[in-house]
């Protein structure tokens, strides 16, 4: 039997503590993994453009631990979002229109076990067997304040060109749930902006997109969060 020094303890009963503090660390840092990963939401992207709103989510949720972007999507093969994504290290996927509607996106997304989409300038209508099988839990953002200035058609310049031939003094954002017709769905969020005398539609369009990118990703985590 060997003694430390002085104070006479038992080296070998010591390294049986110590063993049993490493094994009961162990099994506790395995049990909080297990938890955090049923915590941690999946998200889908759906994007048809630039993607710069795909782009600030993407920051947004890689320095949060509620959710994590695991897959984008978009039908526009050369659109602006696969560089982006591809420079914080997730490759976009192209899905042409038709396979939203014969299912392999549906498929994609139980694949990856999404738990949210977000569309973010995405441009096609989703199919309802998405909607279905998501219910109130897409979410889209509209250049807008919705009613006012939405439907087919009403969809980035051409929403603030409307907004400024009808005289509005405020416009905004909106986020919302979607159902089957655009921009119908439930509201979540809405913020508002001046719309100036002199403005164009890019002008009115810089201001927007400031709001777009402080509250959409904010908005996405507390209804994750609320979910709990």
């Amino acid at each position: 039997m060997l003694l430390c020094g002085c104070k006479g303890i038992n080296i070998s009963r010591y390294e049986q503590i110590l063993k049993q503090i490493n094994d009961n660390f162990c099994t506790f840092l395995g049990f909080m993994c297990k938890e955090f990963s049923h915590f941690m939401k999946n998200i889908a992207i759906f994007a048809s453009g630039e993607g710069t709103n795909a782009e600030n989510i993407i920051r947004f949720f890689q320095k949060r631990k509620t959710a994590e972007i695991v897959m984008v999507v978009t039908n526009k093969q050369h659109a602006g979002v696969c560089k982006r994504t591809r420079k914080l290290g997730i490759e976009t996927t192209y899905a042409p229109a038709s396979d939203f509607r014969n299912g392999q996106v549906l498929q994609m997304l139980q694949e990856n076990h999404v738990d949210y989409i977000i569309l973010a300038g995405f441009l096609l209508m989703v199919p309802e067997d998405m909607l279905d099988l998501f219910p109130n839990r897409i979410i889209n953002i509209h250049p807008a304040l919705l009613p006012k200035h939405g439907g087919k058609g009403m969809y980035g310049e051409k929403v603030h060109e409307d907004v400024i031939a009808h005289g509005e003094k405020e416009s905004g954002i909106t986020i919302h749930y979607i159902n089957k017709e655009y921009d119908k769905g439930e509201t979540i969020f809405q913020a508002k902006c001046p719309v100036l005398p002199e403005d164009t539609p890019d002008t009115l369009a810089m201001r927007v997109h400031e709001l777009e990118y402080t509250y959409f990703p904010v908005v996405i985590e507390e209804v994750i969060l609320s979910e709990k």
